[in-house]
């Protein structure tokens, strides 16, 4: 089968690979039918993400339709579309047994530490695989419940409930599945970028309000629209090194603070600007088991997967798609590689 494998930092290469046995009763053979582009695949090509470990065959946005399946998946059954969790988990450690499994000491993820979704087939556990309808949602549109999971967990780390006023600082993909999903959970938000473009996806999506950061001083426009309050939670999804401390000094007294990046580099933070308004400040990795709720959402049609997605690529072209990212963010949602 084909596969596309980073093979060092800036080598990316379709490469030929067998296709994987279901050898465990409890796992199942999926036919990859879609998969999208996410920024921690770029780092991955580009040695910036700092979990990466080479030659990785990466991608942990992907779904597809199941092949066969082991006796004791259950779960699901041939025929079956599907999207995948790339999780994986050992189920003993403190984390796994206290409900956190997104952070088990164990942790094995798709794409980054297994074989990932950019390949035309995969072996997953069947538990880790969700059935979706696909006369709700599209098999071409199925992979992105991964990143809408993603914006469920933001959100529930952070505790957002309805009438909460929310600052989300970034207006890429993530932040973009981060706005909806506090929107549909009844949030006031407020999206912040540097790109036009990204702030008016960002009104599609819902926000209350937006600011370029790059014409707009981010601080006065929280001043202005929370009455001097600070926000009572802030969401970085920038994960720059300048974006962290930033959302501390936005962030209201006794307010939240949840930070998404994986950058391994140190942001210049001072305690008391955290200590001073007594935050809270929340750390978010993966999902932990929130595709359901991420299903529901689209199946729903409270979230907007057709929106999200505004480039497609035949799986062939991945190094097209990588260009038209990283040359043309300002073009870009999500890329779709579909693998028919």
């Amino acid at each position: 089968m084909k596969a596309i494998q980073v093979e060092k930092v800036g080598k990316l290469e379709i490469v030929d690979i067998p296709v994987p046995a279901v050898t465990d009763p409890r796992d199942v053979l999926v036919k990859v039918t879609s998969a999208s582009v996410c920024a921690s695949d770029l780092g991955i090509f580009r040695g910036s993400n700092s979990l990466a470990r080479y030659p990785a065959v990466i991608g942990h946005e992907y779904a597809g339709v199941v092949e066969s399946a082991g006796g004791l998946a259950a779960a699901v059954k041939p025929g079956d579309l599907v999207a995948v969790d790339p999780v994986r988990s050992c189920g003993r450690c403190f984390s796994c047994l206290a409900g956190r499994q997104n952070v088990c000491l164990n942790l094995r993820v798709s794409g980054v530490h297994l074989p990932g979704g950019f390949s035309e087939y995969v072996v997953a556990p069947g538990d880790r695989c969700h059935r979706l309808d696909p006369g709700k949602i599209p098999p071409d549109l199925a992979c992105l419940v991964e990143p809408y999971s993603i914006g469920v967990q933001v959100n529930r780390r952070a505790g957002v409930e309805k009438g909460d006023r929310v600052l989300v600082i970034g207006s890429g993909p993530a932040g973009l599945c981060v706005l909806a999903d506090a929107k549909a959970r009844g949030a006031v938000v407020v999206s912040a970028d540097l790109i036009e473009s990204r702030l008016r996806a960002a009104e599609e999506f819902g926000a209350d309000r937006t600011v370029n950061a790059a014409r707009e001083d981010l601080a006065v426009a929280v001043a202005d629209f929370t009455g001097g309050a600070g926000m009572p939670v802030v969401i970085d999804s920038a994960c720059t090194l300048e974006s962290f401390p930033q959302s501390l000094e936005l962030a209201s007294p006794a307010g939240r603070v949840v930070v998404m990046g994986n950058l391994d580099q140190p942001s210049p933070v001072a305690q008391v600007s955290i200590t001073k308004k007594e935050l809270t400040v929340i750390g978010t990795r993966l999902n932990n088991r929130r595709f359901p709720e991420a299903i529901d959402g689209m199946e729903r049609g409270v979230y907007s997967p057709g929106k999200l997605r505004t480039h497609s690529f035949h799986f062939t072209k991945i190094a097209e798609a990588f260009d038209l990212i990283m040359n043309h963010p300002e073009l870009v949602r999500k890329v779709v590689l579909t693998f028919d």
